[in-house]
């Protein structure tokens, strides 16, 4: 649903265009059985830019036993349905119907997951990368804004969408490698890690590694006799671009039109928070958020969250509590080693395993700063569960410490 919200991807990015100056459409959860619907908010004069949505749609839709939600909290009156399965493709598909021959973008969650060959869990098979299914020209990955950006300029300036090549954080599918705009190596083509696992493993490996703004490399991967390119990514936005996007004009709730069908849900968690900061500290196994957001943590300044801590304070519905003031990566408030920024992440290895790394900084006093600057705010009552997950996180870091990093201080 369309909730107006720095949290909610697809409107983030939005804000930013509108913020370039363009004119935006948003056309939320629209009826996807014919293209009707996307011919009646009529021909966009750039291209269609595609967020499958906060929440990845097979997710919204089963649940790990495969068995269909009863509610999806994303949607008006928490009612299920009002997006398609695998919702990236089918809206792509939809636009290419109702807009022939007009530039399509995908990105957000969906998208940038599956930019390449992919274990697909709801059907148990390896899928193709996405772009082969969407049939979109391209696909933005990881937090998109910049590369957005880059690419509505070149539209605007007429350049076709078969010859914008040259954005990092986006990938295209080309027929040979002489496209590529960039130092390139090649990770196992599709039918490789279909037939097996371990030129899976070693694929999944190469486009882990090359995640890297300062030193990684474009990626190829062949998918029959065409070529998906993969650019290296974006640099992550610095405090000033993010303190920028953050602070964009959001209403911070969802649109009118859902209040008569029970609103959307989703907003209750988010209204009052504040996210402040991006990227991933550690690299852990278990979660895709080095894949998607990078490894290199960016915050926002200390004024820009207080200046929206202010903000909230004047909501109508703001009763003196910020619910948190977090972010992916939770309390972390800088890269977790200095030698990330000039270097780029150490190649094949991890910052917490199998022992953390001696370079491991792992100081929040920066980040207790700001909530104590917080909680001095007029207005603002209680951050508690903020404390409490900081508390809790700096317990882990001392119980760490302690067992595996004999050199360290207590």
């Amino acid at each position: 649903a369309y909730v107006d919200h720095p949290s909610f991807g697809p409107v983030g990015i939005a804000r930013v265009l509108e913020a370039e100056g363009h004119r935006v459409a948003i056309l939320a959860q629209p009826p996807w059985h014919d293209a009707s619907a996307f011919r009646a908010m009529g021909r966009p004069r750039l291209g269609v830019f595609i967020g499958g949505g906060n929440l990845d749609s097979m997710v919204a839709h089963y649940t790990a036993g495969k068995k269909h939600r009863g509610e999806d909290f994303y949607s008006p009156g928490k009612k299920t349905g009002l997006r398609p399965d695998r919702a990236t493709i089918v809206y792509a598909n939809r636009a290419r119907e109702a807009f022939p021959g007009l530039p399509i973008v995908i990105g957000g969650l969906e998208a940038s997951l599956r930019r390449f060959a992919h274990y697909d869990y709801w059907s148990d098979t390896v899928r193709r990368a996405i772009l082969f299914d969407a049939k979109a020209d391209l696909l933005t990955y990881g937090m998109g804004e910049t590369a957005t950006i880059e690419i509505a300029r070149q539209l605007a300036a007429g350049i076709p969408v078969g010859g914008i090549r040259d954005v990092r954080g986006t990938s295209y599918i080309a027929r040979d490698a002489s496209d590529c705009r960039f130092p390139a190596t090649e990770c196992p083509s599709y039918e490789e890690v279909k037939a097996d696992k371990t030129a899976y493993a070693r694929a999944n490996m190469i486009q882990y590694d090359e995640h890297d703004p300062i030193r990684g490399r474009a990626i190829l991967q062949r998918c029959g006799d065409r070529l998906l390119v993969t650019n290296p990514p974006q640099m992550p936005l610095s405090t000033a671009e993010f303190d920028r996007v953050s602070e964009l004009p959001y209403t911070r709730d969802p649109h009118p039109m859902y209040e008569p069908l029970g609103g959307v849900p989703a907003i209750d968690e988010v209204r009052f928070s504040i996210i402040h900061n991006r990227g991933c500290f550690g690299a852990c196994n278990f979660c895709s958020l080095a894949f998607h957001q990078g490894r290199m943590i960016t915050c926002r300044s200390q004024d820009s969250v207080l200046r929206e801590a202010e903000l909230l304070t004047k909501h109508p519905l703001f009763k003196g509590y910020i619910h948190d003031v977090g972010g992916p990566t939770a309390n972390f408030r800088h890269p977790s080693c200095s030698k990330q920024l000039k270097h780029g992440m150490c190649r094949g290895r991890n910052c917490l395993t199998p022992v953390p790394c001696r370079n491991l900084d792992a100081d929040h006093s920066d980040y207790l700063a700001l909530l104590r600057e917080l909680r001095a705010l007029p207005g603002i009552k209680r951050m508690s569960a903020v404390l409490a997950r900081l508390f809790a996180c700096s317990r882990y870091t001392c119980r760490v410490a302690h067992s595996s990093m004999p050199w360290a201080s207590s």
